[in-house]
């Protein structure tokens, strides 16, 4: 693994390394190519304060990192070899993990939590498969507006007049090796949406933290600000982020399928323990005050715990598709979510229903409530 990792993009001068804090922002260095075999080899050390910011990067005290410890170190290491950044000659980009100094997981660190879930699952031989629809905006940075005008979703003309910006997210970002799948006007002047192919959990928790950092990046190198804000403008649409998942067993068959319409007894199961634990997760879904102004009838943000087939006015969504692609999709939490976080909280409220065959609520026929 270690001679993988130490293999540069010919060229490259510079390596990006870097982890997702708690409000899934990418943090971390840039390094000299002539340094990363000592990075590969011993880590890249920074406090752990990283994990201890909020979405403003105001440092608060916790009972892991305070102003009494001094804010100790962790450490990264590269998980991934490193790819060439399309966009910046030179410069290559890689995801990390963090340990403590000796050589422990961080307890602070959101990734962890995730892993938990996952390896909770693996135990009782279930793998998680996740992919992800995610919503932002772009934005001109003098005036913080789209440059942009009206709706239009799914509009091909639209499409065609944001393409000097959308199709370098698109073709670059995959490049740097994260599977994008699509992309499309959103319901908002200057909205977007891109999908990431699913992919083990972890794994797409990961790609998701380095694709909101790259469409920063790269839309500032085209003269936008990027924006994963859940409601940039009261008047207008919010910005979602919805979370696809099945669940393969150990011969690699989906637990979700019997071959019905609807879906196997798991997949009922799955969906009862998620909107079970609902309420308790709503912290996670919703993690900042702007969140909850996302959260307002008819504009396609569900308002309460419900479920329903092919129906976007639900929490949660069994998509039409193949037998063999049968999923949900959960369709509660922000654009500004922590993927790690987000991804636990689903994976353990489809844990806990499965485990405890919980049965959901009857499922929506036609517009989901407001309320109960």
């Amino acid at each position: 693994i270690l001679k993988e990792l130490l293999k540069l993009p010919e060229g490259t001068h510079t390596v990006v390394l870097g982890v997702g804090d708690l409000n899934g922002i990418m943090r971390g260095k840039r390094i000299p190519a002539t340094n990363w075999e000592t990075i590969c080899n011993n880590g890249n050390s920074l406090s752990a304060a990283l994990f201890a910011v909020d979405m403003t990067c105001d440092i608060w005290d916790t009972p892991y990192v305070n102003m009494g410890n001094g804010y100790p170190d962790c450490h990264i290491f590269p998980i991934n070899q490193p790819v060439a950044i399309p966009w910046e000659p030179g410069v290559a980009i890689t995801f990390a993990r963090a340990e403590t100094m000796d050589h422990k997981p961080v307890p602070i660190d959101p990734r962890n939590a995730l892993l938990n879930q996952v390896e909770r699952a693996k135990s009782m031989g279930f793998d998680f498969q996740v992919g992800t629809e995610v919503e932002f905006f772009l934005l001109d940075p003098e005036t913080g507006k789209p440059r942009d005008h009206g709706i239009q979703v799914y509009s091909l003309d639209r499409a065609a007049e944001l393409e000097h910006v959308i199709g370098p997210i698109r073709q670059q970002i995959n490049e740097c090796g994260i599977p994008i799948e699509q992309s499309n006007p959103e319901y908002a002047a200057g909205q977007v949406e891109v999908n990431v192919r699913y992919g083990e959990a972890v794994q797409s928790a990961d790609r998701l933290v380095m694709f909101r950092s790259l469409v920063k990046q790269l839309a500032l190198a085209h003269g936008y600000q990027a924006t994963f804000m859940a409601k940039p403008y009261l008047d207008g649409t919010g910005s979602g982020l919805h979370v696809h998942c099945s669940i393969l067993d150990g011969q690699n068959q989906n637990i979700f399928d019997d071959g019905s319409s609807i879906g196997a007894a798991n997949l009922r199961h799955a969906i009862g323990g998620m909107l079970a634990s609902m309420d308790e997760s709503m912290a996670i879904f919703a993690p900042n005050i702007n969140s909850y102004r996302r959260f307002v009838p008819d504009s396609f943000v569900p308002m309460f715990p419900s479920w329903s087939p092919n129906n976007r006015s639900t929490a949660i969504r069994i998509p039409a598709g193949t037998h063999d692609s049968r999923r949900f999709e959960h369709r509660v939490a922000g654009a500004d979510a922590n993927p790690y976080l987000t991804m636990a909280a689903v994976l353990a409220g489809a844990h806990f229903g499965i485990i405890n065959k919980l049965e959901p609520p009857p499922m929506v026929e036609g517009a989901a409530p407001l309320i109960d």
